[in-house]
């Protein structure tokens, strides 16, 4: 079993098709964003080419109406993962959803059930001075899990704040109970890593893209449908961008540069997390390296691939 990790755009979809390829395996998507229907675009999804050549699990699962938690994709993929053992295929497990990831690797993080009476009153603080302050708030009692989560996640940053006020204890110092954990699954860590630099540079690349690509319109044609837009789905990164855009509160030139500020902070909490990893063979990327030269020097990495 194969897992291959990295922070986005780093390359690690391509190299998971060439090697779902290779070895005739299917493909475990660990993402928290793929699993909508009809969010194409701006999640990077695998072109229906490659999906059509490849089975992919967890990927346009949901309406994007439709809420989606670590605890529902720990679900999914334990029985997707269960399906293709099944089979006698392997398995590639590919993402950069750092707490997805924490759950394959290592189980559920067990916290303090949900308090609607707490989230109630974040979410009318959220709606009534901006989610800004309440990731400020975070950054006061948890600058670990504020660090690691994204300014706009208002699902998380609720969730940490909870968790704060029913414990009394940061979250990150509660998570740190899975670092102990033996993983569920005999996996193979690909890491995939690239200078900081380049990164931004194929971040910016990767966004003017899907631009180009219809990004805008797809948006469009979303808030257009009969259900709206859940809170998880309306606040991935460059959809809630894209909607302030259409609401006359950005231009696009803004809302584009703000995706790609907002991309790169994602990358710099996905780094955080991934250091915290352990056995991960990492693969350092220099920044004219072909997709083919990744996947040779994976082969030439895992050994017993033929």
């Amino acid at each position: 079993m194969f897992l291959i990790l990295g922070v986005t755009a780093s390359g690690k979809g391509k190299l998971a098709f060439s090697l779902a390829e290779h070895l005739n395996a299917e493909i475990v998507s660990v993402d928290s964003m793929k699993v909508y229907r009809r969010m194409d675009i701006g999640t990077a999804k695998a072109p229906r080419q490659a999906r059509e050549c490849i089975k992919y699990h967890l990927v346009d699962i949901l309406e994007p109406s439709e809420s989606y938690s670590a605890g529902a994709f720990f679900e999914d993929a334990s029985s997707a993962i269960g399906q293709i053992r099944r089979r006698g295929k392997p398995v590639i497990a590919v993402g950069g959803t750092a707490l997805y990831i924490k759950a394959l690797l290592h189980g559920l993080f067990e916290g303090p059930p949900a308090d609607e009476q707490i989230r109630a009153e974040l979410r009318r603080r959220a709606q009534a001075r901006g989610l800004t302050e309440l990731h400020h708030q975070l950054q006061t009692v948890d600058p670990q899990a504020a660090e690691r989560i994204s300014p706009g996640d208002a699902k998380r940053i609720i969730r940490a704040l909870e968790v704060y006020r029913i414990t009394g204890k940061p979250i990150s110092s509660l998570q740190k109970q899975w670092d102990a954990a033996n993983p569920l699954y005999d996996w193979t860590i690909i890491g995939l890593r690239r200078e900081k630099a380049e990164q931004s540079i194929r971040i910016n690349a990767r966004v003017k893209r899907m631009i180009r690509q219809g990004l805008v319109d797809e948006v469009k044609s979303l808030l257009a449908e009969e259900r709206p837009l859940s809170e998880q789905a309306r606040c991935a990164i460059g959809y809630a961008e894209t909607i302030d855009h259409l609401n006359g509160r950005t231009t696009l030139e803004e809302a584009v540069e703000l995706i790609k500020k907002n991309t790169r902070r994602l990358a710099k909490g996905q780094r955080t997390w991934f250091k915290t990893f352990k056995n991960v063979n990492w693969l350092d990327i220099e920044p004219t390296e072909s997709p083919e030269k990744i996947f040779n020097r994976t082969k030439k990495l895992l050994g017993e691939i033929p």
